[in-house]
């Protein structure tokens, strides 16, 4: 846009700024109104930014602005003008049109707009105009905060923007076309800084705590200053080459020389002994040409190798949104003199200014006072400067305050919400991919530094470096990041630069993973996996409280209990009528209309068998609904009353669903096979890392897609990107033994171009490694010749496996997951089962076919789903289970259960047995719940399917395996029984298998320690509460358990100490099953005879000498063999004979007989002898009738029976 087609307003404004005369200007009097009508315009120009690029082709700023900034600086008004004015032309292209414009015409403006910037900072690349904005900054930051005015703060904080908007401007490489090494116009703009000493007022504002408030102005300076820099060149400044960077440049030369000798070779090969103008043709046997006949090459045989079918064909363009994404940061050397500068600059903020201004910027960030994605200038500095000190003199107390846990957590979570919002806003997901690349430097640059600490000599920082990377590979989020990230992998928005630094950092991460692993032998870390949890139906009121209307036959059969109960209470005419009221005065429903709900409650009361309530309820009822006689007479007689009632409890009273529940049919409708509705639910747990299982994690084809995609720019890659890849393809096909994932036709094309490259020498790492997949290839092709036809796809570890094992292997070892195929005969099997038993009365035809399907084993969900399947059944909800719907108890089956559970209580699964042989069919809960009612067990826990641990006989002392019952603990489920009914529940119970410690002192040996260490009185306190135990369970006939309250401090102090709680656990006694629990508890398992045998255990060792003459006439002696066993097993029997003798006296020797019988009762179920030592415990078991504690034999080997519920 040339000058004569400016506005002829802006024009005039323009002429009335000044003119410049030599070195001088001179301004005109209305200068300052001039500027501020320039504003004026600014403010209102269109959306082509029409009024800038006027200014900029007028170049105002480079003639008149400029001059009037450095030499008109005494004239306030006027200079604070000319600031603001520069400020809104100076500002960003990208802000000025908000995104980078997709329209020819809008590109067109944008890119003028941008070349107007370019020359404004060319002109700003002066010493003079840096040096009045660097005085008139060091005068304002002079004032104190109680000097210094609103203008005043205004105005540092226009020229800090001002110096902002000047280094944001992007460089024009193809106007400058600068090499490394030289000045460009960056560097002469930093060099003016450097010159006007405004480095030093940026680092005063970034150290000062009173300057705050500038923080992320300072950071967003320094962080444009820096931005074509590399921390570790600069960090080598004026130390002469590093021996890496020697090493690097001799080995980049050895490739070019590799690659010069070979094409000089090969031109010495094609040059001929003399010239022919007739080069020849040729046919070329084997590649067909267009038809049926052989391709004729018309060149020499030279360039035959060259050859290629693609020759003279236009190649295929691709599409810009499949384009791969372009690389927009370019790093360069700068001059020599600006490099020093900016070492220097780097040293003197990490000394001062570093912990504290990102201390600063991040509590801004976390409070929201600063700008939309200003954390990116954070996540840079941390980069950068981190890099700076680790190449620099490593001290890590200069960057402590972006060390820590939390600042890993701060950039995994914006990490993580780049990733997220690239996925989604796919508009802008370029800028979101830059971000990204910002913040995995950020995170690679965290773990670098905390390798680096590992290698310090101060033991404080390598425990603090323990410390975290303990916290990092603990957590979850960590250790998958890597993964989302290669998954997630797309090169039209992310750059082949984030791909080589994801590849380099997840290198660094698996090596220190790994190292710390062999280091602490075992890890443990955090496991997150989500859980499906079933929500449960809003049902009707009747349906929660239990109460389900039954049929005719069971409410008949329900009938004479409870008119036994009403007869009792009918006779009492005043029977609290008062203590229930029959409606509902918070209720939106009037209360006359109220009178359906009441008869509703009544009929619960009676279905629960709550005869007195239902009664009450009823003549309440009839006080307050007296018209119609509803609910009987005034003058009613009791007969009348029960029968009324007796009406009531048949009688097919409507029930009203409230809003929820009609939406849960409406729901039910429309997912006929969902019963209910699942949520998924965050389950955290603990579990031992495995470095292996979790580098599995990355054999996909994925994650091996994008390796191969940085490995073809090998050429260009640096030596230590190649080792990374090289490392973990390495990993993947050598460590897990998954070659087949490298075998892909674009791979081997890969290594072809490899190992014919002449520079090949250059790369032996890749060379070998390319070597060592071709020859498993081969050798895998000999005897799988399908492996030929596999090069063409990508492979996941399924397939990796059926091609290395044999195909159909996969489906051999899933078969036991799989749900076997319906062969047509079991379906005709199925369907005749079905047909013959889906009409019989009060029988589950599930379990009737299940009874009598004599094929393939199935389970009640395959065959139900099956049913639906062919058709004879309409959804899944029709085969609920009946047993569900009883609730109400008989007397008889009250009395059954109470049988059963007597009769299998010293089992190894009470409720598994009790289920498989009660009448009436009922849930786990509903089963679980009676017992509880009728006070059989204390609590769910003592119902839990037990395993006996296997002891080995040589650690029990003598007379031990008579207290091996009872000594050991269960192993116990770790899931507690569910509250709903499931088929999972009915269908078998997962059986937690726990590892406990074996027993390493026994009883006996930890009661005379603890009696040593002065444990005297806690252990006769126990001995007594056991004894006491023992005798009201004998008097009451039931058991319970028993809590252990200590009242004197000393029995506190013996409960709390660990080797008295040993002692506790080897006896049986239970700790607090949960928080709601405080004392321990003797289980109600215990028998009486077993608590005294506990309780003679504890026995000091003084007073069993002083007894043992008192009753050493009363235990008869044997003869024989049996004279040593008895020998073992006397003091037992004391001890038992002592306690017997002082509650009740001496036992006659049909009780001792008695006791000898109940506990070889206890012995488990489950065991039986194979060898011929049954016969030898029968036979010592008869010699000696009268000993009270029989002997149990050694027993060699066990079979485990499993009787379990399937």
């Amino acid at each position: 846009m040339d000058l004569h087609m400016m506005n002829c307003e802006l024009l005039a404004t323009c002429s009335a700024l000044g003119y410049l005369e030599g070195d001088t200007y001179h301004k005109e009097p209305d200068c300052l109104e001039s500027v501020k009508d320039l504003i004026r315009y600014l403010r209102h120009e269109d959306e082509t930014r029409d009024v800038r690029q006027q200014l900029g082709a007028a170049q105002i700023l480079q003639s008149d602005l400029l001059p009037i900034l450095t030499q008109h600086r005494q004239d306030k008004p006027l200079f604070d003008a000319v600031i603001r004015l520069m400020v809104n032309l100076t500002q960003p292209a990208l802000l000025c049109f908000g995104s980078l414009p997709k329209e020819p015409s809008f590109r067109h403006h944008f890119l003028q707009v941008l070349t107007y910037l370019q020359a404004y900072k060319e002109a700003f690349a002066s010493e003079k105009a840096f040096g009045v904005l660097s005085e008139t900054l060091y005068e304002l930051l002079q004032l104190g905060w109680e000097e210094r005015q609103e203008e005043d703060n205004l105005l540092i904080e226009r020229i800090l923007l001002l110096v902002r908007n000047i280094l944001h401007v992007p460089a024009d490489l193809d106007q400058e076309k600068k090499i490394d090494d030289d000045a460009s116009i960056h560097d002469q703009l930093l060099w003016a800084i450097h010159l006007s000493g405004l480095d030093d007022l940026l680092l005063f504002l970034a150290s000062s705590s009173a300057e705050q408030q500038w923080s992320l102005h300072v950071l967003e300076i320094v962080s444009l200053m820096f931005r074509d820099q590399n921390p570790e060149q600069l960090a080598g400044i004026g130390q002469g080459r590093l021996a890496q960077e020697r090493s690097a440049d001799v080995a980049e030369l050895e490739v070019l020389r590799q690659r010069e000798m070979a094409e000089k070779k090969t031109r010495a090969l094609q040059r001929g002994n003399r010239h022919s103008r007739f080069g020849g043709s040729y046919i070329v046997q084997g590649l067909k040409s267009i038809g049926e006949r052989d391709l004729i090459f018309h060149k020499g045989l030279h360039n035959l190798r060259n050859y290629s079918s693609d020759l003279g064909k236009q190649p295929k363009k691709v599409p810009k949104r499949r384009q791969a994404a372009r690389e927009l940061s370019i790093q360069r050397r700068s001059a020599l003199n600006v490099r020093l500068f900016l070492r220097d600059f780097c040293s003197e903020f990490l000394e001062n200014c570093y912990n504290r201004l990102m201390g600063s910027v991040k509590d801004h960030l976390l409070r929201e006072k600063a700008q939309q994605h200003d954390e990116t200038y954070y996540m840079w500095a941390l980069a950068f400067f981190m890099a700076f000190n680790r190449a620099a003199s490593f001290r890590p107390g200069l960057v402590s305050e972006t060390l820590s846990v939390r600042t890993f957590h701060f950039i995994e979570q914006n990490l993580t919400n780049y990733y997220e919002m690239m996925l989604t806003d796919r508009k802008e997901a370029a800028s979101w991919a830059r971000r990204m690349h910002l913040a995995l430097k950020a995170y690679q640059e965290l773990l670098a530094t905390v390798n680096e600490m590992d290698l310090s000599p101060d033991e404080a920082v390598r425990e603090s470096s323990r410390i975290i990377k303990n916290n990092i590979f603990y957590v979850m989020e960590y250790r998958e990041l890597f993964l989302t990230l290669f998954r997630k992998f797309d090169e039209r928005c992310q750059p082949r630069s984030f791909l080589r630094d994801l590849v380099e950092t997840t290198h660094l991460f698996l090596k220190m993973l790994e190292r710390f692993c062999r280091s602490r032998g075992n890890l443990v870390v955090q496991n997150k996996r989500k859980k499906r949890r079933k929500k449960k139906k809003v049902l009707d009121q009747a349906t929660v409280s239990g109460n389900v209307p039954s049929s005719p036959e069971e409410l008949e059969a329900m009938w004479p209990a409870l008119a036994e109960q009403l007869e009792c209470c009918a006779q009492n005419p005043e029977l609290g009528i008062d203590s229930m009221v029959p409606f509902d005065a918070a209720s939106e429903v009037p209360v006359e209309e109220q009178r359906a709900e009441a008869m509703v409650r009544i009929q619960d009361c009676l279905l629960a068998g709550q005869a007195p309530q239902a009664l009450t309820l009823l003549r309440s009822a009839r006080e307050v609904w007296p018209e119609g006689d509803v609910f009987g007479s005034q003058d009613i007689s009791p007969e009348e009353e029960i029968q009324l009632l007796k009406q009531i409890l048949s009688a097919p009273l409507p029930r009203q669903q409230g809003p929820e529940e009609c939406g849960t049919e409406e729901e039910e409708e429309e997912e006929e096979e969902e019963e209910e509705e699942e949520l998924q639910v965050v389950q955290v747990s603990e579990k031992e890392f495995n470095f292996l299982d979790y580098l599995k994690r990355f054999a996909c084809s994925t994650v091996v897609r994008a390796y191969v995609l940085l490995l073809r720019s090998y050429q260009q890659n640096s030596a230590h990107t190649n080792h990374c890849i090289v490392k973990m393809l390495h990993r993947l096909a050598h460590d897990l033994k998954m070659e087949a994932l490298l075998f892909q036709l674009s791979v081997f094309c890969l290594f072809n171009r490899l190992l014919s490259d002449p520079a090949a020498g250059a790369y032996k790492e890749l060379v070998t490694f390319a070597k060592y997949i071709l020859g498993k290839f081969f050798a895998l092709a000999a005897v799988n010749q399908k492996a030929f036809v596999e090069l063409l796809f990508w492979k996941n570890t399924a397939v990796v496996r059926e091609m290395t094992e044999g195909y159909g292997s996969l489906d051999d070892r899933s078969s036991s997951r799989r749900a076997p195929t319906w062969s047509p005969e079991e379906e005709a099997r199925l369907r005749e089962l079905y047909l013959a038993h889906k009409d019989v009365e009060g029988q589950d035809v599930v379990e009737a076919i299940l009874a009598h399907l004599n094929t393939v084993p199935r389970t009640r969900k395959q065959i139900i789903h099956h049913l639906v399947q062919l058709g004879l059944a309409d959804s899944v909800k029709d085969f609920q289970r009946k047993g569900t719907h009883i609730v109400l108890w008989t007397g008889d089956q009250e009395l059954e259960l109470q049988r059963l559970f007597e009769e299998f209580q010293d089992s190894d699964d009470v409720l598994g047995h009790i289920m498989k042989n009660i009448t009436a069919k009922r849930s786990r809960a509903r089963i679980v719940d009676k017992l509880l009612a009728l006070g059989l067990v204390a609590e769910r826990r003592e119902l839990y399917k037990k395993r006996r641990k296997k002891l080995a006989s040589s650690i029990l002392p003598n007379g031990a395996e008579s207290l091996k019952d009872f000594c050991q603990e269960d192993l116990e489920e770790e899931e507690k029984l569910p509250e709903e009914d499931s088929e999972e529940d009915e269908e078998g119970s997962s059986e937690a298998e726990e590892v406990q410690g074996s027993l390493v002192l026994s009883t006996e040996n930890l009661g005379q320690s603890l009696h040593q260490e002065g444990f005297s009185t806690p252990l006769l306190w126990l001995q007594h509460c056991l004894i006491r135990a023992a005798d009201d369970r004998e008097e009451d006939g039931c058991s319970q358990a028993v809590p252990l309250v200590p009242l004197t401090e000393e029995n506190e102090e013996a409960m709390e100490n660990e080797q008295f709680q040993q002692l506790l656990r080897k006896l049986g006694v239970r700790p607090p099953a949960s928080e709601q629990e405080t004392f321990w508890r003797i289980p109600a398992k215990l028998s009486p005879t077993q608590l005294r045998r506990v309780a003679a255990s504890l026995n000091q060792p003084e007073e069993e000498q002083k007894l043992q003459p008192e009753l050493q006439p009363e235990v008869p002696g044997e003869e024989g063999s049996d004279e040593e066993h008895c020998k073992e097993h006397r003091p037992q029997a004391l001890r038992a004979l002592l306690l017997t003798h002082k509650k009740k006296g001496l036992a006659s020797p049909e009780e001792e007989d008695t006791v000898g019988k109940e506990q070889l009762k206890t012995a488990p179920k489950k065991r039986q002898l194979l060898d011929s030592d049954e016969e030898q415990e029968d036979e010592g078991r008869n010699r000696a009738p009268e000993l009270a504690a029989p002997r149990i034999q050694k027993k060699k080997r066990f079979q485990i029976e499993d009787d379990e519920d399937d």
